[in-house]
C-alpha cells in the first residue's frame, strides 16, 4: 500500500453549496429543473433520478441554488445527515445539502461516492450509532483518508458498482411488479366492479391488531430472535416487504407484553409519527403500539388485503388533499366501505396476483444479500485490507 496517500477528504473534491428560491414567488417554482431535498434521495439507492419539486430558470437565476451536472454527488448536511446519491441528470438542490464534484485526475466519482459512504459509516460509529448534527465545508478538510492511485480507485469502484447495479435492477423490477399488482387490483375491483356486488365495510374484510412494547428495563425481554417492528422499520421497508427489524425480543418479552406475533404476509401500517406507511411481512414479526397489524378476516387472502390497504391509504390521502392524516385508529377505517364480489372471485384474484408478490419477495431477499455483501466489502476495500487487481493507465 506504499502507493496510497494520506489526504484530506476535501482535497479530492469540489464542494458546491445549494439554495432555495423564494417560495413566495410563484414564477420561481413548477418549472422543468429538478430541485433536490434529502427526501428525494434518502432511498438507499446509489442514484437519484427524480425530485418532488421543480424550479424555473428564473428561480435558478434569482437564488443561491446551483445546477449540478449528471454524475455529481449530493450529500445531506443537516437534518438527516450523511445521506448520499449520484445524480442521474442535472439537478439543483437546497441549502441543507452539498454538491460534490470529483477532481479530474485526482479522484474518480464512483470511488468518491463509496469513500464518502464509508466515512459516514465511521462517523456514525464514533457517535455511538447516533447521527452527527451537521456537516460543514470544514468537516471535509478535517477528515484524513488513505487514497489509492486513480486506476485502483476505478477498480475498487467497479467491484462495488457491479453490486449496486444489480441492486438497482432488482429495485426497478419490483417497482414494475408493484405497479402491475396495483393496476390489476383497480381493474378487477374498482373499474370493473359490478352493480350487484355487496357494499362491504373494510373491517369485515380485515382485522386491525394492536401492538405493544416489552418493558425496556427487563433485559430478559430483549435481544432474542423474534423481530420487533417500530415505525422506522416500516418506513425503511424494501418496496412493500419488511425483511428485518432493528430490534428483536424474546419469547418471554412476547408473553409479558401486549405486542402480538403476526404471521408471514400480514400487513402493518404506521399509526403515529410518519402515518400511513404500510408494508407486508416476509416472516412472522411482532410490533410496537405505534403500528397496527392487518390480517385477513374470515379468509386467507393476504395479497388481496395488502392491495386493498394500499388503495384505502391512497383514497384517504387524496381526501386529505395530499397531506398525511395525523393518526390512524380503528375509527379511521370504521366508515370505509368498498363493493366486493364473492370470496370465490377474490380467491381467483389472489391466485392470479400471487406470482407477482412471490417474485417481488424473492427480489427483496436477493437485494438484502447483495447489500450485505456490498456493506461487508466496502470498509475492507476502502482500508486496503482487501485489494483488487487493476491495470496502470498509460498516458498517451
Amino acid at each position: 500500500m506504499s502507493e496510497w496517500q494520506q489526504l484530506s477528504l476535501g482535497s479530492l473534491m469540489e464542494i458546491i453549496g445549494g439554495g432555495t428560491p423564494k417560495t413566495s414567488v410563484s414564477g420561481y417554482w413548477g418549472g422543468d429543473i429538478p430541485w433536490l431535498s434529502v427526501v428525494d434521495f434518502n432511498t438507499g439507492l446509489k442514484f437519484v433520478s427524480s425530485t418532488e419539486k421543480t424550479i424555473t430558470q428564473e428561480g435558478l437565476n434569482n437564488s443561491s441554488t446551483k445546477l449540478l451536472n449528471k454524475g455529481d454527488i449530493i450529500i445531506s448536511a443537516r437534518g438527516t445527515v450523511g445521506v448520499l446519491a449520484i445524480l442521474d441528470k442535472p439537478m439543483t438542490f437546497n441549502q441543507s445539502c452539498y454538491g460534490i464534484r470529483s477532481k479530474k485526475g485526482i479522484s474518480d466519482t464512483d470511488y468518491l461516492y463509496y469513500l464518502l459512504t464509508d466515512t459516514v459509516r465511521e462517523l456514525t460509529q464514533i457517535s455511538h450509532g447516533g447521527v452527527f448534527d451537521t456537516i460543514t465545508r470544514a468537516t471535509f478538510d478535517e477528515i484524513e483518508v488513505a487514497v489509492p492511485p486513480l486506476p485502483e480507485q476505478k477498480a475498487i469502484a467497479s467491484v462495488l458498482s457491479s453490486l449496486d447495479d444489480k441492486i438497482d435492477l432488482l429495485h426497478r423490477q419490483n417497482k414494475t411488479l408493484e405497479a402491475m399488482a396495483e393496476t390489476l387490483f383497480r381493474q378487477w375491483f374498482i373499474e370493473e366492479a359490478k352493480e350487484d356486488w355487496r357494499e362491504t365495510k373494510v373491517l369485515d374484510v380485515f382485522s386491525l391488531v394492536g401492538g405493544g412494547t416489552p418493558k425496556t428495563s427487563e433485559a430478559d425481554y430483549w435481544d432474542g430472535d423474534i423481530p420487533w417492528l417500530s415505525g422506522g422499520d416500516i418506513a425503511n421497508a424494501h418496496q412493500g416487504f419488511i425483511v428485518r427489524a432493528e430490534k428483536a425480543i424474546t419469547e418471554l418479552g412476547l408473553e409479558k407484553s401486549s405486542t402480538k406475533l403476526l404471521p408471514k404476509l400480514a400487513s402493518v401500517i404506521s399509526a403515529r409519527g410518519t402515518v400511513g406507511r404500510y408494508a407486508m411481512l416476509s416472516r412472522p414479526m411482532t410490533f410496537s403500539q405505534s403500528n397496527y397489524g392487518i390480517i385477513p378476516k374470515g379468509h386467507v387472502y393476504y395479497y388481496f388485503v395488502y392491495l386493498l390497504l394500499a388503495y384505502i391509504v391512497d383514497e384517504l390521502s387524496a381526501a386529505a388533499y395530499g397531506s398525511v392524516f395525523d393518526t390512524i385508529t380503528t375509527r379511521t377505517f370504521e366508515d370505509v366501505e368498498i363493493k366486493l364480489p364473492s370470496m370465490d372471485f377474490i380467491a381467483q384474484f389472489e391466485s392470479e396476483i400471487a406470482p407477482l408478490f412471490e417474485k417481488k419477495l424473492n427480489n427483496v431477499e436477493q437485494i438484502q444479500t447483495l447489500e450485505n455483501l456490498r456493506d461487508t466489502l466496502l470498509p475492507k476495500l476502502m482500508s486496503g485490507e482487501v485489494r483488487v487487481q487493476y491495470q496502470t493507465e498509460e498516458v498517451a
